[in-house]
């Protein structure tokens, strides 16, 4: 099945997906936002702390996993997309929190189609107020999240640690 130009841009936290997304945004392309860091946002803006929005590991995965899908299933098949994460970023957390792999994950996964995925090399870990992972963990993040993609089959590109602007012609170039 072809692949629509829907780019995903992965990695573990504090590796500049944000940062790269922005620039896209800013360069015109279309883009979409984390599902995690919406959903983080909006439960916190509620007053709920971090430790328990994300407290259930499944139940965020499955709330992250619905909107995911709900944007997906929005965009145009013949448009240049860049996704901030794709579906199969869930498995990668799954097997990362060693939660039971939901088969309602893995079905969205197998189903998902991209036409690459650009994982940046980690950046230096900074707090940004819904983090709770330290370097050690960030780099395990890192690690599922390739293994995850490279398993599946998907057209992985590395993206090394650049400036942002260098990082976005990185990827532009290889479209």
């Amino acid at each position: 099945m072809d692949s629509p130009p829907w780019y995903v841009i992965s990695g573990g936290p504090s590796s500049g997906k944000s940062t790269t997304i922005g620039l896209l945004r800013e360069r015109g392309y279309h883009v979409t936002d984390e599902q995690a860091r919406a959903i983080i946002e909006e439960e916190m803006a509620k007053g709920r702390p971090l430790e328990e929005i994300r407290g259930d590991a499944h139940e965020f995965q499955q709330e992250i996993l619905k909107r995911q899908l709900a944007t997906e299933s929005s965009l145009d098949p013949n448009e240049i997309v860049f996704l901030d994460r794709g579906i199969p970023d869930g498995l990668a957390y799954a097997h990362f929190l060693q939660i039971e792999e939901d088969a309602e994950i893995h079905a969205a996964s197998e189903r998902a189609r991209y036409r690459r995925v650009f994982i940046l090399d980690l950046l230096t870990l900074h707090d940004d107020g819904s983090r709770i992972e330290d370097t050690h963990t960030q780099e395990q993040i890192q690690d599922f999240l390739v293994a995850t993609y490279e398993a599946m089959s998907f057209d992985v590109v590395r993206v090394p640690v650049l400036s942002a602007e260098e990082r976005v012609a990185f990827i532009l170039e290889r479209l």
